[in-house]
This record gives C-alpha cells, sequence and structure tokens, in this order.
C-alpha cells in the first residue's frame, strides 16, 4: 500500500499517515493486492498484531510481461553504490482501472548504471518477507538495508540485508539484534554516520517505553478495528557493529512527530525538512547533531520552499542540500527545486527543465558527477479520486559544474573520431569509463 496512509491519511497505499489509505473521501474500502505465498502463512499468525488497516488478497502483486526498465511506482527505494543506482519495491496502479494497486514483486531489484544509462533487473533471493512500499533504504559498504514499510496486512519493523557486491544477491532479515526495536511503521527518514544507522519519525503503531512522542491519527482509530496509528518523532539508532538497536537522550528543541519528511546526513549533522503532520504538510528545517544528540531549528524565509511531504532532500556537495518535489498541504503535487546552503542558512530556488514533471514520493540520488538521479513517483494527486500517474521516468538535474574530469571525458567523446586511437594509453579505470559514456550516447543517438 503505497503512500496513502501519510495523505491516504488521504488516499493510497500506505500514506504519509493518515489511515485513509484504503478509503476514498466518501469512505468507500479499497482492496490492495498483497504478496502473500502459501510459505508466507506462519509468518502471517506472528505479525497478526501489525496487521491491521488493509484486507490482503492472496495473489501475488506482479504481472507477467518482461521489461528492459522498472516500471512506474511510488513509495519505492533508492540507493546508490558506486556508479549503481538500485530501485526496490514501491507500488503501482494494477492494469484494471478499478481501485487496486499492486505491489511491486519483493524479488525484482533494479540497477541503473549512471555511466552508461544502461538498466539491469536481478532476480534475489533469501526470506525478505513480502513487498511493501514506504519502507526505508539505506547503503553502508556495498550492503543494502531495508527496514520497515507498509504491506498489505499492515505495518513491519523487520530490517533485512542485501549484499549488493555479492555474486548472487540473497535478502537476509537481522534476527540477532539486541535491544528495543523501533515500532512497526513506514514513511520514515534515515541518517547514516560511520556503522550507525540512525532512524527517525514515520508513521505506524504506537509502542511502549519509547523516547519521544507519538501522536495518534484519529481517523486510523475511530475507522480501524485496531489499536490505531498515528505520527512519532522518536530517534532508533542501529549500531552495525554490535548489532545493537537503542535510544539517544536528546536536548534542545525537538520537531514535531511526522511522516514522508525528508532527511540528510552532512558530516556530523542529520538534517530534516518537512513531512506530514495530522492535516498539515510543514516546511520547518531541523538539524541533530549525532555526537551529542542536540536538536537546532533552523530558520525557512517565507519566500522559501512551501510545506511539503513525500519530497527529496538530496546532499550535493559538503555545504548544499537539493531539495525537489513534494505534495502540499492544499494537494499540489510540486516540480519546483531549491538549494539550500548550509555554511549560510540560506535557500535559493533551483531553475531546470522539468517543471513540467512534478513528482510526489519518488527517490533522489546523488551521482558520481554532481548530478541528481530522481526516479519514478507520482505526477498527479495520489489522494485523488483519478488514476494515479505513477512514473518510471529518470530525471536527471545537473545540481554541482562539472569536475575537470568530466569536462574532459566529453570532450574525448566528443572530438572520439580524431581521439579514440589514443585512448588505450589512459588508465583503465579512464577508459572503462570513456567506454561506458560511449556506449550511453550511442544509445541516446548522439
Amino acid at each position: 500500500m503505497a503512500e496513502m496512509e501519510e495523505d491516504v491519511g488521504d488516499l493510497a497505499p500506505a500514506g504519509e499517515g493518515d489511515d485513509e489509505s484504503d478509503r476514498d473521501e466518501e469512505g468507500r474500502e479499497f482492496d490492495w493486492v498483497a504478496d502473500v505465498d502459501d510459505e508466507d502463512e506462519d509468518e502471517e499468525e506472528e505479525e497478526e498484531e501489525e496487521v491491521e488497516d488493509e484486507q490482503p488478497l492472496d495473489t501475488e502483486a506482479s504481472e507477467s510481461f518482461e521489461l528492459d526498465t522498472p516500471a512506474e511506482r511510488s513509495g519505492h527505494i533508492a540507493v546508490v553504490d558506486g556508479n549503481y543506482m538500485y530501485i526496490w519495491g514501491g507500488y503501482k496502479n494494477a492494469q484494471n482501472h478499478g481501485f487496486f494497486d499492486l505491489y511491486l514483486p519483493r524479488v525484482e531489484i533494479w540497477a541503473y548504471n549512471m555511466e552508461s544509462g544502461v538498466w539491469t533487473k536481478h532476480i534475489t533471493g533469501g526470506n525478505l518477507h513480502t513487498s511493501m512500499s514506504g519502507s526505508c533504504g539505506v547503503c553502508v559498504d556495498g550492503v543494502l538495508y531495508l527496514f520497515g514499510g507498509h504491506h498489505a496486512r499492515g505495518n513491519t519493523n523487520r530490517i533485512y540485508r542485501l549484499h549488493l557486491r555479492a555474486p548472487s544477491l540473497v535478502w537476509e532479515e537481522m534476527t540477532d539484534l539486541k535491544g528495543v526495536p523501533p515500532s512497526c511503521k513506514d514513511k520514515l527518514g534515515c541518517w547514516v554516520q560511520k556503522d550507525r544507522l540512525i532512524f527517525f519519525g514515520g508513521y505506524g503503531t504506537a509502542a511502549q517505553g519509547h523516547r519521544g512522542t507519538f501522536e495518534y491519527d484519529e481517523s486510523s482509530s475511530f475507522v480501524w478495528d485496531n489499536p490505531g496509528r498515528g505520527w512519532n518523532n522518536h530517534i532508533h539508532i542501529l549500531d552495525l557493529e554490535t548489532s545493537t538497536w537503542s535510544q539517544p537522550i536528546t536536548k534542545g528543541n525537538t520537531p514535531s512527530p511526522r511522516a514522508a519528511h525528508a532527511c540528510a546526513t552532512l558530516g556530523n549533522r542529520g538534517y530534516v525538512f518537512g513531512g506530514r503532520y495530522k492535516n498539515y504538510r510543514l516546511n520547518d528545517l531541523y538539524y541533530i547533531d549525532l555526537d551529542t544528540w542536540e536538536w537546532h531549528e533552523m530558520s525557512v524565509p517565507q519566500q522559501g520552499p512551501v510545506g511539503r511531504s513525500w519530497h527529496s532532500f538530496t546532499p550535493v556537495s559538503p555545504d548544499h542540500i537539493f531539495l525537489f518535489g513534494g505534495f502540499t498541504t492544499d494537494r499540489e503535487t510540486l516540480s519546483d527545486a531549491w538549494l539550500y546552503c548550509v555554511s549560510k542558512n540560506e535557500w535559493k530556488p533551483f531553475k531546470h527543465s522539468h517543471m513540467e514533471s512534478p513528482r510526489l514520493w519518488h527517490t533522489a540520488c546523488s551521482g558520481p558527477d554532481g548530478e541528481v538521479f530522481v526516479f519514478g513517483g507520482c505526477a498527479n494527486n495520489l489522494l485523488s479520486h483519478q488514476r494515479a500517474a505513477h512514473s518510471n521516468e529518470l530525471l536527471i538535474f545537473n545540481v554541482q559544474p562539472k569536475s575537470l574530469v568530466r569536462f574532459c571525458m566529453d570532450a574525448a567523446l566528443q572530438h572520439r573520431e580524431r581521439l579514440a586511437s589514443c585512448w588505450d594509453c589512459l588508465p583503465k579505470h579512464l577508459l572503462h569509463s570513456l567506454h561506458q559514456r560511449m556506449a550511453r550516447a550511442n544509445t541516446l543517438g548522439s
């Protein structure tokens, strides 16, 4: 279920934090296709407590035709390792035009070569128990970590890892962890510092004894026969060296609970912008010192970015973070972009050529040459009665000036008829990169 809860708290598989995810504004319920296999029956019994909002169907959320690019989707994850961007999960419209959504198959992960521009689909093994949307995915030293999410039977707090550089890709659930894990939720954010994964906020079930604030979503507890769900501002740390969950004691002005916000790590600071809390989509900016655990609220000028959820907030230099897209309180899907300068605490609008391509619940990754790769998301109001315009388009933003190496590469490609005979004298990694870029140029017809 994708995002409806947050905003489905407006209307989608599992949105920013509203439990209307399976209802439209007239209160009608929709069935969401779940990834439930016979082999999962035992796991379903164990998960009954977290299954509250949705009514699963006993069919797989997959379609039978093959694609050479990923299917359109929203609520997926994206991570970068080396020159590759990996895409997993999310949901899309079913082929029929009823109010149905399909999760993307859990066994598929797509890799995009940022040099050659080529997509490759990989089939994974392992014990990943279901397809999901709204999960949190990060990559540390070639390992993809997947936490939480929303599936057709509710939220989860399971965590998995996938070694992206291994000969075969096999999901492994991390079960031997010490400490108290986060509650079951989706649409949360994450900062990475050294060997620590630091999760913040989200929308899901309440938890006893956790530091921070949990705010029930009244529509959730009122509409569904369950303990209810809501927003939180909890921080949970997973130390990868000690395999231990913990919660820090924070200081300062703590942000309100929220979901469908966006997080970015710069040095020892974890930044968070916007998100949804109750019926508001926020435009506040905070950072937390990841060494002292002190919160700081930064000013956002009146002429700065409007409040939003389901946006992206991507570090592009040691001093800049790139904001793109999202969804406003008035349910407008955005296409604006901004650069936030950390040292100056300054926001500047970023001009780009994708103004006709609004997006929400997309992903954004920083590439090796100062580009930001935005993939997928929804291009219209995800919570309206019309069919969601899920996308599989890749938008590329040239956020930083090209490096001298990149300028030389471009010149070598531009004059390759005259210079190709000399390429063999280049270092092997540069020669490989040239060949990759030449293949991409040929594919694009340039």
